[in-house]
């Protein structure tokens, strides 16, 4: 039976306690001329002689039912009034029966939808085509392990993937508003259009939730610039590899650490978002390991290098602030980073004897004698970033006393000078050489609070317009 495209519409289900106790209404409601539809039993509402059998849900899915009882009122097949739950006045007015419902609770709330249930939700948008993929389907054989397949095919880091399955990446797309047909960039090194499905693909493999996605789009969004040089950073064979730093409210809402072994393993969203980067990579882009990358040695950070910066002291304005975004927007800084060089410093207790240690740990960054062709960020720990909180250093002012310690003479920097071949070239003989170029050391706040260790990742950056720079993207929902 079709319902019509003008009067009331109501969604029901036997098994909602607040459905059961508005029978009466129904009944009336019916009487009226209103349409039943009941999603789990055609024999309820007793005493009503036409339902309409809705276990397909399809009515449902059609509506956007979300709680029941759901009463709607339809003009010209549009949809110009609606009541969720049960609450006599709403129903009374959207209905003009003036005594409808008297004689029970003047409100009760309704009960979740089946429409809403585990998995319904995204079967019912594929089965009525709410998401067109554009993605090819591959289709495996019937005692094909999935896991095992997507190791045979290539699509893996070498560690398990998560079955990108219709559902799945259904779910994934519904954590941001950006439509699947949305092109990022053009991924390295094949230069492929990256689409916000392609995204989602990886991302689920990753083992990313959906409320992780919009950081995850911002991410790809940074690593494709032309400023961050993924293609180059790629083919590089040094260490590198990126190294993502989230910023803002997002941090929070997806429970991202920031405190005790935020480097290290544990935390699902660290984990999954700088994992979705590197497939998405390897299974758009087509950056392979031995292939395109070239890396002699990599480092584990190729396969996730993911954190969030502690932002609880404002004394130290965040890293996207210092990159242009406002206090508060919520944003992604991704580094092409090395592996993670500890520093320790157990004894200083003055901002001037401890910003001499760090600059002495980073002097050796790369080799003691290179300069120039690096970028660098200090990893600072609380009980560390404590002393310099005392003293009431800013970031800046550490950030400014830091350089200056590692201003060195060229002289000292020359090629064979120490008996090493390694070095500078001749014409900085005769000047002040800094260790990075301008800008190239960031300071972010990290770690648990016991511990007076803080952390140093060095970069690949090259002289000039080559190479990598950090690249900060807003996150946008």
């Amino acid at each position: 039976m079709a319902e019509a495209a003008d009067g009331l519409l109501v969604f029901v289900k036997r098994e909602c306690p607040t459905c059961v106790l508005v029978e009466p209404v129904l009944a009336a409601l019916a009487q009226d001329g209103a349409h039943i539809v009941t999603q789990d039993d055609p024999a309820f509402p007793a005493g009503v002689q036409r339902v309409i059998d809705d276990r397909a849900l399809e009515r449902s899915f059609a509506h956007d039912i979300e709680i029941v009882p759901t009463l709607l009122r339809l003009a010209g097949g549009r949809e110009v009034g609606r009541a969720i739950g049960w609450h006599r006045e709403e129903w009374r007015a959207l209905s003009g029966l003036g005594e409808l419902g008297t004689g029970l609770p003047a409100e009760r709330p309704g009960c979740g939808s089946l429409t809403q249930e585990p998995g319904i939700a995204e079967q019912l948008a594929l089965r009525h085509c709410r998401v067109r993929f554009q993605a090819r389907a591959i289709e495996l054989g019937e005692q094909e392990d999935a896991v095992e397949a997507a190791f045979a095919r290539g699509w893996s880091d070498g560690l398990p993937v998560v079955p990108p399955t219709r559902e799945r990446v259904y779910r994934m797309l519904q954590g941001a508003s950006r439509q699947p047909e949305d092109v990022l960039g053009l991924a390295p090194p094949n230069l492929v259009p990256c689409t916000v499905e392609k995204v989602a693909i990886n991302a689920v493999m990753a083992g990313c939730r959906p409320d992780y996605f919009p950081v995850v789009l911002a991410v790809i969004e940074a690593a494709l610039t032309h400023e961050f040089c993924m293609h180059g950073l790629l083919c590089t064979t040094m260490f590198s590899g990126p190294m993502v730093i989230v910023n803002g409210p997002v941090r929070r809402a997806i429970g991202m650490n920031w405190g005790v072994n935020a480097l290290g393993q544990g935390n699902r969203a660290n984990a999954t978002i700088g994992r979705a980067l590197q497939l998405v990579i390897r299974n758009v882009g087509g950056g392979l390991p031995g292939g395109i990358d070239r890396a002699t040695l990599g480092n584990p950070g190729k396969y996730t290098f993911c954190f969030a910066e502690d932002e609880d002291d404002t004394l130290w304005e965040p890293l996207s602030v210092e990159h242009g975004l406002p206090r508060g927007a919520s944003a992604v800084t991704l580094f092409a980073g090395d592996g993670v060089q500890p520093m320790v410093d157990q004894k200083s207790r003055t901002p001037d004897s401890l910003a001499r240690s760090f600059a002495a740990c980073l002097t050796v960054a790369h080799h003691p004698k290179l300069a120039l062709g690096g970028d660098a960020f200090l990893i600072v720990s609380p009980e560390h970033y404590r002393v310099f909180r005392a003293a009431g250093w800013s970031k800046q002012r550490t950030k400014d006393e830091i350089n200056r310690l590692l201003l060195r003479p060229g002289a000292e920097l020359m090629s064979g000078v120490g008996g090493m071949a390694e070095g500078l070239p001749a014409r900085f003989r005769d000047q002040m050489v800094p260790k990075f170029r301008q800008g190239g050391l960031k300071i972010v706040r990290a770690g648990g609070q016991a511990g007076l260790f803080s952390a140093i990742v060095t970069g690949w950056a090259a002289a000039g317009d080559y190479g990598s720079s950090p690249v900060t993207k807003e996150v946008r929902a």
